[in-house]
């Protein structure tokens, strides 16, 4: 069973409204996405000592997948002075 826990946060008008557009952008309720958002800030918060090994390859893991390029680098030439 998940124990949730209610907390009333009082936000800036401009805050609350661009955490709404953001939400709306990825399909989620505002409160969805502050959770998430908040769930990153906080494992990010951990420091690298806390981290086991595996929890560390498994981030780095995720880091380099997502910044993966699809398709090969240009040639030399393409980004040669004479190509230009």
């Amino acid at each position: 069973m998940l124990n949730l826990a209610t907390m009333t946060v009082t936000l800036k008008p401009d805050l609350e409204e661009e955490l709404a557009a953001r939400a709306r952008a990825k399909g989620l309720t505002t409160e969805e996405f502050v959770n998430r958002v908040l769930e990153r800030l906080v494992a990010q918060e951990k420091s690298a000592a806390e981290l086991s090994a595996e929890e560390r390859a498994r981030i780095l893991e995720e880091l380099t997948e997502s910044h993966v390029v699809a398709g090969s680098p240009p040639s030399d030439y393409a980004v040669s002075r004479e190509s230009i």
